[in-house]
């Protein structure tokens, strides 16, 4: 869908707190400003750039990366690309995860560890303080608290703003939530997979963000004449819309932050903020399995 530049349609979604800091919340996931399997440049640098540009055309206000993404091709080509900063951007990365070679992902949340990458990302990204800081992932061999405490110290020197989480259980979040100040969790949620719904009841009371990674399962749920192709229909959208709706729906601590290395499919994305599912397709779609949307 086309969007004119002046619009700001993801500020159609309303907005969410990250401790002091209020994003709107539609955010925007960088991954996939990477090459394939989020390992190298680009295919298309250019593209990239455009994505970035026209995110914040539209309204975009959180951008979230990491400096495994690439790795630390994302954050360069942010800062390429968006340095200087505009006042109202929030850039959330995040450490603790490592990239030996394509497609692997090595867990390394030792303290001396995450220090190095959040120096790293601060150079990357041309930033003196981190707005949001997430721990990426619980590595089995540190313990957690331990990971944590190096993100306090970090943020006592005035290097982070704010600590968020990552793939964590409730236990853990609780664990978190005794260590440090927790402003936000990202778990993998969508409309198929709502194993963190838990979770999600914890930020909900306590007021914390959450920020569905991987908020579009798309490709395995919109089988023909599934739910949710039969009300992306209904709508004139696609089922990827009506996924990014249903979950801004599903609770007002949710920021998705879907990728994309497309300018077309960014604003398809952003579009989403202004659909409005109706109270029986929001029931429909939360009480229907993955194997019948």
């Amino acid at each position: 869908m086309s969007v004119e530049p002046t619009t700001k349609p993801a500020a159609a979604a309303g907005t969410v707190d990250l401790g002091d800091l209020t994003v709107n919340r539609m955010g925007f996931g960088a991954m996939r400003i990477t090459g394939t399997g989020t390992w190298g440049e680009p295919a298309d640098r250019e593209e990239a750039m455009r994505v970035l540009r026209r995110a914040l055309e539209l309204g975009v206000n959180l951008i979230d990366t990491a400096n495994s993404y690439g790795p630390e091709v994302s954050e360069n080509l942010i800062a390429e690309t968006l340095h200087p900063y505009p006042e109202e951007l929030v850039i959330a990365t995040k450490g603790g995860l490592t990239r030996p070679g394509p497609g692997e992902w090595r867990r390394d949340t030792r303290p001396e560890a995450l220090r190095e990458a959040l120096e790293g990302s601060l150079r990357r990204l041309r930033l003196e303080r981190i707005d949001v800081y997430q721990l990426h992932t619980v590595d089995p061999t540190v313990p957690y608290e331990e990971s944590l405490g190096a993100l306090a110290e970090l943020q006592h020197e005035g290097k982070i703003r704010h600590i968020g989480v990552s793939n964590v259980d409730a236990r853990q979040l609780a664990q978190a939530r005794s260590v440090v100040d927790v402003v936000s969790v990202q778990n993998r949620y969508n409309l198929g997979d709502r194993y963190s719904e838990g979770v999600i009841e914890v930020c909900e009371r306590e007021g914390l963000a959450f920020l569905p990674w991987f908020p579009l399962n798309v490709g395995a749920l919109a089988s023909a004449g599934g739910k949710l192709a039969e009300i992306a229909a209904s709508h004139g959208a696609t089922e990827a819309q009506v996924a990014l709706a249903w979950l801004l729906r599903r609770s007002p601590v949710m920021a998705p932050i879907p990728g994309t290395s497309s300018v077309e499919h960014l604003e398809e994305d952003v579009g989403a903020a202004a659909l409005e599912l109706t109270d029986a397709e929001f029931a429909d779609l939360s009480h229907t399995s993955a194997a019948q949307l």
